[in-house]
């Protein structure tokens, strides 16, 4: 007798465990790190706050180019940035319940963006020097990774663009490519 009596137990705490597991609400990734290799190279470390809330830090490289007719010259640019984002998924629930992705953080998310561009660190006489500025605004955004953890960022959304010059509005976008490491 007892030992059906530790047979039922055992079943439904098994049950319960199983149906736990099932209902265990979808929420972003603790702590994860990437590499983005196009377009503006640089480290990101995303650390969540609560199960939609993560802080998400970016030092990158803006590498441009530029070219001057009247001088025949061309040169390239390479430009740090230190980006700050406070972002919160929305729709995390939504795309677990259409079997769509939501590891890695992926999913849809409103920020508060602020980024912060250095000086250039290349120099050419032909050119006007690229003044350090500050920009901040909301963006909405989307965030994909695939299998391979191959990973896809996209943000838009509009602010202000303080320099040493002057305060005016600015888009702000950024598009990024790139891996997610570790597990």
């Amino acid at each position: 007798m007892t030992k059906n009596y530790l047979f039922l137990f055992f079943s439904v705490l098994l049950i319960n465990v199983a149906n736990a597991q099932e209902e265990a609400p979808v929420s972003v990734t603790k702590n994860q790190f990437k590499i983005n290799l196009l377009l503006s190279p640089g480290f990101v470390y995303e650390h969540a706050f609560s199960p939609k809330n993560t802080l998400y830090s970016e030092a990158s490289l803006l590498v441009g180019y530029r070219s001057n007719s009247v001088y025949d010259e061309s040169t390239w640019y390479f430009i740090p940035r230190i980006t700050e984002q406070f972002r919160h998924y929305y729709n995390l629930e939504k795309r677990a319940q259409k079997g769509k992705r939501t590891a890695n953080n992926s999913g849809n998310f409103f920020a508060l963006h602020t980024n912060y561009d250095f000086q250039s660190i290349s120099t050419n006489k032909w050119f006007n020097e690229y003044i350090p500025s500050f920009s901040a605004g909301p963006v909405w955004g989307l965030q994909r990774t695939y299998k391979g953890k191959f990973n896809m960022d996209f943000n838009i959304g509009g602010g202000i663009l303080v320099d040493k010059c002057k305060t005016e509005f600015t888009p702000i976008a950024n598009f990024s490519l790139g891996w997610v490491i570790g597990k």
